[in-house]
């Protein structure tokens, strides 16, 4: 469930409400001396931050597949990716 803001229009008192999606937009101002209306402020939301080594699909692999993927790692050679270089032009 989301944190809403809400601004009184008459007193300016801000503050955050949490409720769920489905709940009706607040109307009136919780000071009971203001009973002004309520305005619902657009928020940015929560930002997400990745912490760790990497995020990445081996990251959370089972021992038995990283064991596995380091023997087919040693013993596969390289080829240069099956890239040729171009022939080369004679008679220019």
């Amino acid at each position: 469930m989301p944190n809403y803001d809400y601004e009184c229009q008459k007193c300016g008192d801000r503050f955050e409400v949490f409720q769920s999606m489905n709940d009706a937009k607040l109307s009136l101002c919780r000071l009971d001396a203001c009973g002004g209306e309520l305005k619902r402020l657009l928020g940015t939301g929560g930002g997400i931050i990745f912490k760790g080594s990497g995020f990445y699909q081996t990251d959370y692999r089972s021992s038995s597949y990283q064991a596995g993927a380091k023997a087919d790692g040693g013993s596969a050679k390289s080829d240069g990716g099956g890239i040729s270089p171009p022939a080369a032009k004679s008679g220019d």
